[in-house]
C-alpha cells in the first residue's frame, strides 16, 4: 500500500472529525479562475499538513455527470488558504474534494462540497456501461479482478499501445497508477491506494490497485498514468458487486 493512509469520509460531507472545507470564491463558466478554499478545525484554518503521495492537499473537481474530472495540487499561503485554478467549467452542477493529512491527526480525510456554475447548463452526458477496456491518447487500458462492496478486491490494469505491452510508466504521486473512483448517483469518493511505490522510470505493463469500495453499484474510475513526461487519464465504467 505504500505507507499510504487510509482515507476518511467519502467526499459527501463538508465536516469531518472537527475538519470542515469552506469555499471561499469560486470560477464562473467559461473562464479560467481560481477557487480558493480554507481547511478549518473548531473555526481556525489548519496550516499544519504533511505530505500524502507527495502532495500537502489533493484537489478533484467533476460534474455531477462524472465528465470533467480533474485532479489538481493547490498552493496554500501563510493564513492557510489554498487556491487552485481548474479548466474553464461549462454552465452545471459538479463537486469538489479535497484530500489531505493534517499534522498530528489520524489519517488521510476526505471532505467535499456541490459547486454550482452558473448559465445555461447542457444536459447531462449519460453513464457510459460497464466494460473491461478503454482507450486514452492511443493506450489501451485493461482491468481484470471482481470488485466487491467493502472489502479489498485486487483490481489489475494492464496498459499496452498498438498491442505492445507498455513498460516504461513513469512515477507519478510516487506510484505508476493513480486511480480514483466516484459512485454513480450519490458521488461518493473513493481513493483506491496502488500496491507499492514506484521506483523509476519502467512500471508496467501490469498494475494492482486494493479496490475498496464503500457500496455497490456502478462507478466511474479515472485511471492516471504517464508517460514520456505526459499525464494521461483514462475514465472506465465499472459495477462492484454486493459485500460477502
Amino acid at each position: 500500500m505504500g505507507g499510504m493512509p487510509m482515507s476518511t469520509g467519502s467526499g459527501l460531507a463538508d465536516a469531518v472529525h472537527g475538519y470542515r472545507l469552506r469555499i471561499t470564491s469560486q470560477p464562473m463558466s467559461g473562464m479560467a479562475m481560481p477557487v480558493r478554499f480554507v481547511i478549518t478545525k473548531d473555526g481556525r484554518p489548519v496550516t499544519g499538513f504533511q505530505p500524502e503521495q507527495t502532495k500537502l492537499m489533493h484537489f478533484y473537481l467533476i460534474r455531477r455527470d462524472l465528465t470533467g474530472f480533474q485532479h489538481l495540487h493547490p498552493v496554500m499561503d501563510d493564513q492557510g488558504s489554498w487556491t487552485v485554478t481548474p479548466a474553464p467549467l461549462g454552465s452545471g452542477s459538479y463537486r469538489i474534494y479535497t484530500q489531505f493529512v493534517p499534522k498530528g491527526g489520524a489519517g488521510a480525510i476526505v471532505l467535499g462540497r456541490p459547486l454550482s456554475v452558473g448559465g445555461k447548463a447542457a444536459a447531462d452526458v449519460p453513464l457510459p456501461p460497464a466494460t473491461r477496456s478503454t482507450t486514452v491518447d492511443g493506450f489501451e487500458v485493461a482491468l481484470s479482478g471482481r470488485v466487491r462492496a467493502g472489502t479489498d478486491s485486487p483490481l489489475q490494469i494492464t496498459i499496452s499501445k498498438d498491442g505492445r505491452p507498455v513498460t516504461d510508466l513513469q512515477p507519478y504521486l510516487d506510484t505508476y497508477a493513480h486511480v480514483t473512483a466516484i459512485h454513480a448517483g450519490d458521488l461518493a469518493f473513493a481513493h483506491l491506494h496502488p500496491s507499492g511505490t514506484a521506483t523509476g522510470g519502467g512500471g508496467g505493463p501490469r498494475l494492482t490497485v486494493e479496490a475498496d469500495l464503500p457500496e455497490a453499484g456502478r462507478y466511474r474510475l479515472f485511471i492516471q498514468f504517464m508517460t514520456g513526461a505526459r499525464l494521461h487519464t483514462a475514465a472506465i465504467t465499472v459495477t462492484s458487486g454486493p459485500a460477502g
